[in-house]
């Protein structure tokens, strides 16, 4: 059920927030008891039924798993996998994963931080869609995962200079865009 605020933006109300501390802490204990100090912390917005747990970029794969297989989390599903641009902060660069449960019908999401020059491992051996997701990250904000089958760009073309998500590119000055390529160069 989603109420409106006086600013007429949707809010959710009690009944629609599925995720709750209980769950949430749950789901830290089982990482902390099968890896332990992969959980950096937790961020949490209980009004808005989100939560965040930030995990070292060396722990993302075995928590995923962890995450995806243990029967009674069972996420299932990487609903999404996005980055971030923080230039200010010393590790400037979040991947949020995005993980959702169909038999709970929740959602969690995990942050990766990363500094500029240092890779993240990639889940697509885990998440088969991912693979896509870290190609558009690593396109646009230049963070590089490791043990990825295929990282390449995917957006911009191949001779593009620089990644054009990050807080810090000229918006400006670069070069003409080419809106579309021949099909030989696709192949």
């Amino acid at each position: 059920m989603v109420a409106m605020v006086g600013s007429g933006v949707p809010s959710l109300s009690p009944e629609a927030i599925n995720l709750t501390m209980a769950d949430i802490k749950r789901e830290v204990e089982r990482l902390n008891a099968r890896l332990p100090g992969a959980v950096l912390s937790v961020e949490e917005r209980p009004e808005r039924g989100m939560f965040w747990i930030e995990v070292r970029p060396s722990a993302i794969v075995p928590a995923v798993t962890l995450l995806r297989d243990d029967p009674e989390l069972d996420y299932a599903m990487l609903a999404d996998l996005h980055g971030q641009d923080f230039p200010d902060r010393e590790k400037r660069f979040e991947c949020v994963y995005s993980l959702y449960s169909f038999s709970r019908a929740q959602r969690l999401f995990l942050r990766v931080r990363v500094a500029e020059g240092e890779s993240v491992p990639s889940i697509s051996s885990v998440f088969p869609n991912a693979d896509w997701c870290e190609r558009e990250i690593y396109d646009l904000f230049g963070v590089p995962f490791t043990n990825h089958p295929d990282l390449r760009r995917i957006l911009m073309p191949d001779d593009w200079d620089g990644h054009p998500l990050r807080k810090d590119y000229p918006l400006v000055g670069r070069r003409p865009v080419i809106l579309f390529n021949s099909v030989d160069d696709i192949t």
